[in-house]
């Protein structure tokens, strides 16, 4: 198995979108992005559409070259300009542009993304996770987040995460959005015969205090089964062509190489 160099060797792995629910989850827990999702999103009517173009984004971040990423940076962007709302009634004001959520969304993908790799393959050299937290920038400074936002390093991300966690929040209008993305009902039956383990997985990689938020259920029983499903997928999913672990990122890039033609 060859051993990663770069952030686009490791946010290649299919592996990581089985983190996409935590990533969610955690940003829906922010009250502005929460109740941003809720007023604007479509994302749970058409979980499929908002995969594809968030796949889009990342895998051409994360290992595009420049006419790839300038081309999804158009297109979020441009609708990030449509996406604004006053605060009204408690609810907070929302702006999809705003340089402090964008830094959250990209801070719960790196986390995510990290976290999980490390489960399958272990850690990371000092070295080579430092210079992946430097690259994990581009996915906030791509849709404009000023590049100093970012924390300057590992511990001071460290710090932002554990403050950031202390104001997370949620309410009826955001666990009901989280509620109808982990039991989606217009979705094709291979999906939805999969979302009991993409459940097991998402809740998981939650903490207890987070799993509470959101009033997912968790037990003894479930953390065996999630420790079991762990276990499995590291010792199967790293032995794997690695041709076969970034089929996905291939297929979203030449699509989108596509549209350049």
């Amino acid at each position: 198995m060859s051993r990663p160099r770069s952030l686009a060797d490791i946010g290649g792995e299919a592996a990581l979108i089985a983190g996409g629910g935590r990533a969610i989850l955690l940003q829906l827990a922010h009250p502005a992005v929460g109740h941003g999702v809720a007023n604007h999103s479509d994302f749970v009517s058409r979980p499929l559409d908002r995969l594809h173009s968030t796949m889009t984004f990342v895998y051409a971040v994360v290992d595009g070259d420049r006419r790839l990423v300038d081309r999804v940076t158009r297109a979020v962007n441009a609708s990030h300009r449509r996406v604004r709302s006053a605060e009204d009634a408690g609810t907070p004001a929302y702006d999809a542009a705003d340089p402090a959520l964008q830094l959250w969304v990209a801070a719960t993908l790196y986390d995510t993304a990290i976290r999980l790799y490390e489960r399958l393959f272990g850690a990371l050299s000092p070295q080579l996770a430092d210079e992946v937290y430097r690259q994990y920038a581009l996915l906030g400074t791509t849709l404009q987040m000023p590049a100093e936002l970012w924390p300057a390093d590992r511990a001071a991300f460290g710090r932002y995460w554990t403050e950031m966690a202390g104001t997370l929040q949620t309410d009826a209008v955001t666990r009901d959005v989280a509620r109808k993305l982990l039991h989606p009902t217009a979705v094709p039956r291979w999906l939805k015969a999969g979302m009991p383990l993409a459940r097991l997985i998402t809740a998981g990689l939650l903490n207890s205090e987070q799993r509470a938020m959101f009033d997912l259920p968790w037990s003894p029983r479930r953390q065996r089964r999630f420790d079991r499903v762990m276990r499995v997928a590291a010792s199967v999913y790293p032995r794997l062509p690695l041709r076969l672990r970034h089929a996905p990122q291939r297929r979203y890039l030449a699509k989108l190489r596509a549209t350049l033609r």
